[in-house]
């Protein structure tokens, strides 16, 4: 056997602590204010290393969100496996969604109002949140899954709306998507009326 048989897990252990150390960073302050210089020392190695692994601080950006998507995308599914109703699901899972964005600073720094909207961006081209937030949907059985892309779509900038500009708390919030998201995104027969 020749070459370098290590040589994969090498790559995936550096990226993952390049990630690790971005986030950090994101942490402490917001994302669109964090250079690759920081995210270098943080991780203890020259930016010719992060270079190596990242072209540039947008494909960091890149694989820094689809990572989190893929873990929120986990959480989220567990948080409301429970419940079956699909009108139920939707609430739950968008709010889910929120809180945990908005409880983890290195995510909550994407939608910092202080500086350009960051996340909002990488929401918007990223196609691994597309097929994250297609799959949710369409989890929801709505009967109609060649509407799922679009809704899905829609479902990703109203998230991206209240991450930017938060309702007043989280009974406003849920009551807005009652309201407006569900019948949206739920055809009419399966939202049901609300007593």
């Amino acid at each position: 056997m020749t070459g370098d048989w290590l040589g994969a897990r090498r790559t995936e252990v550096a990226v993952d602590r390049i990630l690790d150390a971005a986030g950090q960073r994101f942490g402490r302050k917001d994302a669109a204010t964090v250079g690759m210089h920081e995210i270098a020392s943080a991780a203890g190695c020259s930016r010719a290393t992060l270079y190596r692994y990242f072209e540039n601080r947008d494909a960091l950006y890149t694989a820094y969100v689809h990572r989190q998507s893929y873990r929120l995308y986990r959480e989220i599914g567990a948080q409301i496996a429970a419940r079956q109703d699909p009108r139920e699901r939707l609430i739950e899972g968008i709010l889910a969604a929120l809180r945990n964005v908005r409880e983890n600073p290195a995510l909550a720094s994407w939608f910092a109002a202080r500086q350009r909207p960051i996340g909002g961006e990488m929401a918007e081209q990223s196609r691994v949140i597309k097929s994250l937030a297609e799959a949710f949907v369409t989890s929801l059985d709505t009967d109609e899954p060649d509407r799922a892309a679009d809704r899905a779509r829609w479902l990703i900038r109203v998230m991206i709306s209240l991450l930017t500009f938060p309702g007043s708390d989280e009974a406003d919030e849920r009551r807005m998507i009652e309201e407006f998201v569900v019948p949206t995104v739920l055809p009419v027969e399966r939202v049901g009326h609300k007593p």
